[in-house]
């Protein structure tokens, strides 16, 4: 059935209201004033509110936020707890752990001068900053489609038709999808974005890159006894509980505000044993004594999880296309060294936002594509940063964790990132599983419900919710390969990947069923990134639907 959908026209549309797509539209209009030029720009986004999807660690570098508001600290930012501590473990055993000190730390990995945040809170606030700029903010609104012009180029959005059943028939909420064009959209819809992927294939912006390597970031908020809190401190680890399994990654606990500590755990997605399950990882965790002697006696507060892209500048597509720009994690500007990805996801959008009020500048001249993005792309600290860390994901993955992290060590401490090297990494996370026969299984403790939890009561949490009768957002392309192939040979690791229990094989009368539990999607990507045959297709369910985070 065709439905006519309305249409409106902005001079920007830019699609995710996170740190990248937030800093554009506020820079967008910043410039535009100064050069007294009226300017209209355009934000959806797909959580049910600004914020609402945002999920990371986070210890933010204000280096980008100096640039958009050098004001902001009398501005009412929610950024308060500067970080007063920085430590390292290394985790031995699950008993034991050894503090490293400073000198065996990469350098660019030191917080000083940095800030403990809830990123969905400072996305709030850069809205806020954004709507009184003029910038027009819509949450609840799904981008579904990239609109193209007859002659390629990119002409805007279109948003997600509500109220379609299941079974793909309009229901009496039926309202049809809102067109929006634009002569520049920005696409910042952070890691494994679904029309990012899409604009990525069909540009072919990834020619001659090496594939895009992915963590899995899992994050709880605990309040905990006042006592047990040393608010500023940071603490991130590496070692055991994935060094078992051959894995890598690593945890993180950030003692914020108000008796409060964010901690986490990274499971980078390139592991071989189709048995792990970084939920898991997770929770065995949280029982290590150094671990443990700050969450006893604490309460769960909020539970989520994200992809996060980390393949660094060897795997960064090209950014821009006729009619467009990818910006943020959409791209891959994640500083994987660093452990951080909101200072430079906000950096590109600022980068983003001059190419673009310089293109609006030339009227009718204004070229298509903003090549002029990557000139200033290159001649920024934002492209140094990804310069000196461009070796990191090869370290890692060639060397495994002990000899990958000495060559981070000397590559940053001693030579500063410049190795007159490049080490490349091109084998797909999604390609790297062995067969489950050849894999040692893993026997995960069951959780005692005061440290550790099921992944049911963790996505009760994260207040997820999608309308049931719509059609599944987790698509397959082959319904018969999670239990004819990836059963058998994987042990169809989807039900220990996904870390909101959304895959599930079942066994019923006529043998196995492969159970898809689309209400639980906390729109992590990991199914879309991990599955072998790349065989499951993330794609966008109906605006509101999905988590909605409160403070992570």
């Amino acid at each position: 059935m065709t439905v006519e959908r309305e249409s409106m026209e902005f001079d920007v549309v830019v699609v995710g209201a996170g740190p990248a797509g937030l800093s554009a539209a506020c820079r967008i209009m910043q410039l535009a004033q100064e050069n007294e030029r009226e300017v209209s720009v355009c934000v959806v986004e797909k959580g049910s509110e600004v914020g609402a999807h945002i999920l990371s660690g986070a210890v933010l570098e204000p280096h980008a936020l100096d640039e958009l508001f050098p004001d902001w600290q009398s501005m009412n930012a929610p950024i308060s707890t500067r970080v007063s501590e920085d430590h390292f473990y290394f985790y031995t055993s699950d008993q034991k752990a050894t503090r490293l000190p400073h000198f065996l730390i990469p350098k660019p990995t030191h917080n000083d001068g940095n800030y403990i945040v809830s990123m969905g809170n400072v996305c709030r606030w850069l809205a806020e900053q954004a709507e009184n700029l003029g910038v027009e903010v819509y949450p609840g609104f799904a981008a579904a489609e990239v609109l193209y012009h007859e002659d390629g180029s990119v002409k805007g959005i279109a948003t997600g038709d509500m109220g379609i059943s299941a079974d793909g028939e309009h229901k009496p909420s039926f309202t049809p999808g809102m067109e929006l064009h634009a002569r520049y959209t920005l696409f910042a819809e952070g890691c494994r974005g679904h029309l990012g992927k899409e604009l990525i294939r069909h540009f072919e912006l990834d020619a001659g890159k090496d594939p895009q390597h992915y963590g899995l970031g899992i994050k709880e908020i605990w309040e905990i006894p006042a006592e047990q809190h040393q608010e500023g401190l940071v603490t991130h680890g590496l070692g055991w509980p994935l060094k078992e399994s051959g894995s890598s990654g690593g945890a993180f606990m950030y003692h914020a505000e108000n008796n409060q500590v964010y901690l986490g755990f990274i499971t980078d997605l390139n592991y071989s044993n189709p048995h792990v399950s970084p939920y898991d990882e997770f929770q065995r965790w949280k029982h290590h004594p150094e671990t443990e002697k700050y969450l006893k006696g604490g309460s769960r507060l909020g539970y989520g999880a994200r992809a996060i892209t980390k393949g660094g500048l060897n795997s960064l597509p090209k950014m821009h296309f006729p009619g467009g720009l990818l910006i943020g994690c959409d791209a891959g500007t994640l500083n994987a060294v660093k452990i951080k990805g909101n200072h430079t996801a906000m950096k590109s959008g600022l980068i983003a936002a001059e190419a673009v009020v310089e293109g609006l500048l030339q009227g009718d001249d204004a070229p298509q594509d903003l090549t002029a993005f990557a000139t200033k792309l290159e001649a920024s600290w934002l492209y140094r940063e990804l310069y000196t860390t461009r070796n990191f994901s090869g370290f890692m993955h060639k060397f495994g964790f002990l000899l990958g992290s000495a060559m981070v060590w000397i590559d940053q401490n001693l030579f500063g990132g410049r190795l007159p090297f490049t080490l490349n990494d091109s084998v797909p996370d999604h390609a790297t599983l062995k067969p489950a026969a050849e894999c040692p299984k893993i026997t995960y403790r069951k959780p005692d419900n005061v440290l550790s939890f099921d992944k049911l009561s963790s996505v009760f949490l994260s207040n997820t919710n999608h309308e049931e009768d719509q059609p599944c957002h987790l698509t397959l392309k082959d319904a018969a390969v999670p239990i004819q192939h990836n059963l058998p040979m994987y042990d169809e690791p989807a039900q220990r990947y996904c870390p909101a229990g959304v895959y599930e094989v079942v066994e019923d009368g006529d043998g196995h069923r492969f159970q898809i539990n689309a209400q639980n999607c906390v729109h992590c990507k990991t199914c879309d990134i991990k599955d072998p045959t790349q065989n499951i297709v993330w794609v966008t369910p109906e605006g509101f639907g999905g988590p909605n985070y409160p403070n992570m």
